[in-house]
Order: C-alpha cells, then structure tokens, then sequence
C-alpha cells in the first residue's frame, strides 16, 4: 500500500512557474514508477509526465515536452513536478500516482493521489 499527497498547486500568470510535490508513505517508495496525470473540467484526465523507480526512465507528453521536468527522491519519498512556462490550457487538477511500470496509461498506476489545482490566468 502507498498513500500519496500532493502539494504546491496554486494560481499563477501565464509564463510562470510552479513547482508540485508528491510525498509518498507506505511500502517502498523506489520500487514504484511515479507519474503526473492532470484532469481539466469536462475533460478525460490525461498523461503528463512519469518516472521510474531509479530515475532511469523519464517520458513526457508532448503538451508539456521541455517546459516541465519531473524529479524524483527515493530517500525522501517524494516526487516532483517543475512545471516552468505555465499556460491557461495547463489548468488543470494534477495527480501523482504510483505503479509497477512505466506507462502513460492512468488505469496503470494503482495509487493515487487527491490531486492539488494548479491555475493559469491569461
């Protein structure tokens, strides 16, 4: 069993940064590949970024390609998403979530988070 948190959602302008947090409890935090999903109002929750268990294997979708960078720190249980040259389409509630593979399929991940809000005004 993993039991994730996120934080650091919030609102920002357009063009700005904001940096969420995932801490993780439960069984080993390193065995799991980590990912971020989003989910914007009347839209299906999508893929955006995911991590393996030793950092090895990144993988982004396109939407967010070279604008956000996940992290991770198995020695804190935690993970990261760096999300860098914010726009309004971004706004979205934002997920971590743990699983055994890499994978930018949600039904995937078998831990999930509560999801923060992350805001990007025009």
């Amino acid at each position: 069993q993993v039991q994730l948190v996120e934080s650091g959602g919030g609102l920002v302008q357009a063009g700005g940064s904001l940096r969420l947090s995932c801490a993780a409890s439960g069984r080993t935090f390193s065995s799991y590949v980590m990912g971020w999903f989003r989910q914007a109002p009347g839209k299906e929750r999508e893929f955006v970024a995911a991590i393996s268990g030793s950092a090895g294997t990144i993988a982004y979708a396109d939407s967010v390609k070279g604008r956000f960078t996940i992290s991770r720190d198995n020695a804190k249980s935690a993970g990261y998403l760096q999300m860098n040259s914010l726009k309004p389409e971004d706004t979205a509630i934002y997920y971590c979530a743990a699983g055994p593979s890499m994978s930018a399929i949600s039904t995937n991940y078998r831990y999930w988070g509560q999801g923060t809000q992350v805001t990007v005004s025009s």
